[in-house]
């Protein structure tokens, strides 16, 4: 049995309708605040109209689920408001608590591109993206990360050692019971803890200007997520 489902966000930006468009509609953009994604464009969209409208659409499964996306964007004198929805299908192997982790989720999200846009704008972005082991999907090993971490408010300060990649050095400035975001000179880091999907936690981190490869990166933080849930 199949069930739709739909996630609105809005959010003000400190930044022009072109610069949000970049950032929302191409794959370098998606780049610097949500992940890799290199099928972002005119050919793949279900709407382009540059700079105010943008969606596009999964291919519908065979059992029926589907996912849309569509970004709308009005400029306001000195800032930018970024309307967006997340639409779909799902059938009932997804989770009941689907909709409200994707709707934390994309919050998350549109705070790291607000992030990117007031620290970082039009800066070229690597992201790096690494899992834990099978025992960081338990519930009770997010303690673990946050005891590495040593944070528990927003605004406090982060020293972190991890072999193979620059010490990371910065501030909170995302937090919720299981994620915690910081930012540094340099960089938007991002851990993410997963149990209430059945997943392990990862990393999800946006570095610009950043000289190491983002192969080196991702095997530095991999080694680093099994160590702490080991």
């Amino acid at each position: 049995m199949s069930r739709e489902f739909e996630v609105r966000e809005e959010v003000v930006l400190p930044a022009t309708p072109e610069q949000v468009w970049a950032a929302v509609a191409t794959p370098e953009g998606h780049a610097a605040w949500f992940m890799s994604v290199d099928d972002i464009g005119a050919e793949n969209a279900t709407a382009w109209d540059p700079p105010k409208r943008f969606a596009t659409k999964t291919p519908i499964a065979e059992d029926g689920s589907f996912h849309a996306f569509e970004y709308l964007i009005e400029g306001r004198e000195g800032s930018t408001v970024l309307r967006f929805v997340h639409s779909g299908v799902l059938t009932d192997e997804w989770s009941e608590d689907y909709e409200d982790m994707t709707a934390q989720g994309w919050t998350m999200y549109l705070h790291t591109l607000a992030e990117y846009l007031t620290h970082f704008p039009g800066r070229p972005a690597t992201y790096v993206e690494a899992e834990g082991p099978r025992s960081s999907a338990a519930p009770e090993a997010w303690a673990k990360l946050e005891a590495v971490l040593g944070v528990s408010a927003v605004g406090d300060e982060v020293s972190l050692d991890v072999p193979g990649v620059p010490k990371v050095e910065g501030v909170v400035d995302y937090l919720l019971p299981t994620f915690v975001g910081v930012r540094t000179a340099d960089g938007l880091y991002r851990f993410h803890g997963r149990s209430a999907l059945g997943m392990v936690a990862a990393v999800g981190h946006h570095l610009y200007g950043t000289e190491i490869p983002a192969a080196d990166h991702v095997e530095a933080w991999r080694t680093w997520l099994h160590d702490v849930f080991a």
